[in-house]
């Protein structure tokens, strides 16, 4: 795989509570140094990220109900619609762990449709939060996730307990099939997690450590 192709798969993540206005601007300057897909920052900077982006052929990635995945559909819903609004042109929404905990799949479905229906053809990815479940129920997630029209699945929010791993990453595989991406993020820092989580089955990476993966170094970030 070539540098540039690997570039398309990174979404370059920058969603720490403390950003700065600079930091963000260096994120979409790094984005469209090594045209990476998207950026992906917290809702609050889609605007001035869309701004900086223009025309540049980087999308802007977003974070929905992040990064706990407890509030209202109705809310998500709305954060969706509202981001999008603001230039947003992928949002990542977190499910409601706590009803699949619960055995509720119709809860988690009807959550994930509500963001898929507000985001009207825009691109939405489903966070499981892998390290917080069982097999079963990483299984069951990304099954709702496909039934409810989602076009990826992702492992993590880079704030939890853990991030990809490629066993992780198989196992989504195996479940959604080849139609449906898998994003791997959490704790993918160099170019040798990149490409193990592209060998178990990703076809999307988080991470905010991507020029030093481009550049095939190491980097320290969690996310």
């Amino acid at each position: 795989m070539t540098t540039p192709q690997l570039a398309k798969m990174i979404d370059h993540t920058l969603l720490r509570a403390d950003a700065t206005r600079n930091e963000i601007t260096k994120l979409t300057e790094e984005a469209k140094q090594y045209q990476f897909a998207s950026v992906c920052v917290n809702p609050g900077w889609v605007s001035y990220a869309a701004e900086q982006l223009q025309g540049t052929g980087v999308d802007i990635c977003t974070v929905i109900g992040f990064p706990l995945g407890a509030s209202t559909s109705e809310t998500k819903a709305f954060e969706t619609k509202d981001a999008i609004a603001k230039g947003a042109t992928e949002v990542d929404m977190v499910i409601n762990i706590s009803a699949l905990k619960d055995g509720k799949d119709d809860v988690v479905e009807q959550d994930i449709r509500a963001v898929v229906e507000a985001a009207a053809g825009t691109l939405v990815k489903v966070i499981i939060e892998t390290c917080l479940l069982t097999d079963d129920e990483k299984v069951r997630a990304c099954q709702a996730a496909v039934r409810a029209g989602a076009d990826f699945v992702k492992t993590s929010t880079g704030f939890s307990t853990g991030g990809a791993t490629p066993e992780d990453i198989a196992l989504m595989r195996r479940t959604v099939g080849p139609d449906v991406g898998v994003k791997a993020s959490g704790g993918v820092r160099s170019l040798e997690d990149m490409q193990k989580m592209i060998e178990a089955g990703a076809t999307r990476i988080g991470a905010s450590s991507g020029v030093k993966i481009m550049q095939g170094g190491q980097s320290t970030s969690s996310y």
